[in-house]
């Protein structure tokens, strides 16, 4: 794209009527196939599934979304209305938590790798530390402080196409890590300045992975 456009405001979309008409009615199939509570269909898929996005609110409006993930089938199925999904150790911003607090209402995107398909949860939640739950989800022994208690509103398999668009799973399309910073050096260069030594940037490197290996859990 060229460096400088801007947006032509005449061309804005403004009000869900001039949203609508520049697409086809939905097709039914894309409403009957909401659910209000898990069956079995989205129970198989969320136990599969080893990394979820969960989408909060400020109280201000502002939006957040953060990634979670851990072995397959770390959100528990608590019942058929009832998800829970462990906190674990983080840089302790506390985004998605603080924002749960004052806006409950949540919007979750499950994944499984090698699955071009999706599902969407929407609800709100809760903060617990009920330890028996808590205790359940324990990994390498550490249990996690707090877990989120999401309540069902709605449930729908999303379909592939925007999977097989971005052609996420296929080796071919990967790109190289190296052929960008480092997220060490990203940070240093937003924040501070980055060492000019490139061995003093790759300790600093190593130290991270360290850290990851050690306060993964």
């Amino acid at each position: 794209m060229p460096k400088n456009r801007k947006l032509n405001t005449a061309f804005l979309v403004r009000s869900e009527s001039d949203l609508r008409s520049q697409f086809s009615a939905t097709q039914e199939i894309a409403v009957k196939k909401c659910l209000k509570h898990i069956d079995d269909h989205a129970r198989v898929f969320i136990e599969r599934s080893p990394f979820v996005c969960i989408g909060t609110q400020s109280p201000d409006g502002s939006a957040d979304v953060s990634p979670r993930g851990d072995p397959r089938g770390f959100v528990k199925i608590l019942d058929d209305k009832t998800l829970l999904i462990p906190d674990r150790p983080g840089n302790n911003r506390l985004d998605t938590l603080s924002n749960i607090l004052t806006n409950s209402k949540v919007g979750l995107l499950f994944l499984v790798p090698g699955f071009d398909d999706t599902m969407r949860v929407n609800g709100h939640a809760e903060l617990t530390r009920d330890p028996d739950l808590l205790s359940t989800m324990a990994v390498n022994g550490r249990v996690p402080q707090i877990a989120i208690a999401v309540h069902v509103d709605e449930v729908f398999i999303h379909c592939a196409k925007a999977l097989r668009r971005s052609n996420l799973w296929d080796p071919s399309q990967h790109q190289n890590r190296e052929d960008v910073p480092s997220l060490m050096k990203i940070i240093l260069d937003q924040t501070s300045v980055a060492p000019s030594d490139p061995e003093e940037q790759l300790r600093l490197d190593e130290n991270l992975e360290r850290e990851y290996r050690q306060t993964m859990y």
